[in-house]
């Protein structure tokens, strides 16, 4: 009797195709799918028929047929799942260029920013499609930043002025990142603080009980990280000389001290500059107008906060003083030195 149907294919491996066959079928990181299609084509090589692989590996014969065909014609490649068209797109390229547009030109009544609600119902779309199309093109609306430009006449003298004394500081220099952090309040919550739980955050009231202020002096060495530091009740010229005297004490008198401070007035008077005379190894180095965040200490005021200040509770001027202090001793005593990596230009 004659054979009915169609003839089924003969598979022959190369070793190359072999090992790749085995080591995808045995693979844990490869898809399923994929394996199983790999140890369909093993055993048709192995000479098995199209039922005796479906009956092995639990298969109807219509699906050990199609992978040993495809196998045929397109080898290991054929294996691969191929690209299914999906959907057809249901917006047309004029619809997205209106978006664009509409977003980037004009502004909805009553708002100073589209949403995706107000956008789709102005372009008779859906809340997801605009979604789509302005998270494809990087479009933000409901995101605002803000800049500060420097007025100062001399601002690219400046900032290569201190960009190079943070990436190459003076040999026999110790080189200083000054600044004051001013009205430190003291602050008690009006309720003891709820502590952390499974499930639930530590908790304090919203309302707190100003107990004074203090004013922190701060001297940051670029090469080891460590502080020197000062408080005091008031802000003017005669605490920041005092400071200064504070800093003489505390650094080596064969070093030069460079020190980077801001344009406040402190800074500036001629008191200060009597004292600068007075001692001369001492050169001061003033960030840009409104550019005190280049200042490298205004990172360390920052560490200051998050990590001590902004969750503390201090019932009175000096228990803050005393709770800033010994969180200063214990930054002294393992130091982190700041690295600037950005070049002046």
């Amino acid at each position: 009797m004659a054979r009915r149907g169609r003839p089924t294919v003969e598979i022959t491996l190369s070793d190359q195709e072999r090992a790749t066959l085995e080591r995808w079928a045995r693979r844990p990181k490869s898809a399923q799918a994929l394996a199983l299609r790999c140890r369909i084509v093993l055993l048709c090589a192995d000479g098995a028929t199209n039922t005796e692989v479906a009956h092995r590996l639990g298969l109807s014969n219509p699906t050990v047929s199609k992978w040993r065909r495809r196998f045929a014609e397109r080898r290991l490649e054929g294996l691969s799942d191929e690209p299914r068209p999906g959907v057809p797109r249901s917006i047309t390229d004029d619809q997205v260029e209106a978006v664009i547009v509409k977003t980037l030109e004009e502004t909805p009544v009553g708002a100073t920013h589209w949403s995706t609600r107000s956008m789709a119902q102005a372009q008779g779309m859906s809340q997801s499609a605009v979604s789509r199309i302005w998270r494809a093109f990087g479009l933000k609306p409901h995101l605002s930043e803000t800049f500060k430009l420097s007025p100062d006449p001399q601002f690219v003298d400046k900032v290569r002025d201190i960009v190079g004394l943070y990436v190459n500081p003076p040999e026999a220099a110790l080189v200083l990142c000054v600044d004051e952090k001013t009205q430190v309040q003291a602050l008690d919550r009006t309720s003891p603080i709820l502590p952390l739980r499974p499930g639930l955050p530590e908790r304090a009231t919203h309302d707190y009980v100003r107990g004074g202020t203090t004013n922190l002096y701060a001297a940051l060495d670029m090469a080891s990280g460590k502080v020197i530091a000062d408080m005091t009740e008031r802000h003017r010229a005669v605490e920041f000389r005092k400071f200064l005297n504070t800093i003489n004490r505390s650094v080596p008198e064969d070093l030069e001290v460079h020190l980077i401070v801001d344009n406040v007035s402190t800074h500036k008077t001629p008191e200060i500059h009597r004292w600068l005379l007075r001692h001369p190894r001492f050169h001061l180095h003033f960030t840009p107008t409104y550019s005190s965040w280049m200042n490298m200490v205004e990172r360390w005021f920052a560490e200051l906060t998050t990590k001590w200040l902004r969750r503390g509770t201090h019932r009175s001027t000096k228990e803050l003083q005393a709770s800033i202090i010994e969180w200063i001793e214990t930054w002294n005593a393992n130091p982190r030195p700041f690295v600037w990596k950005k070049s002046a230009d």
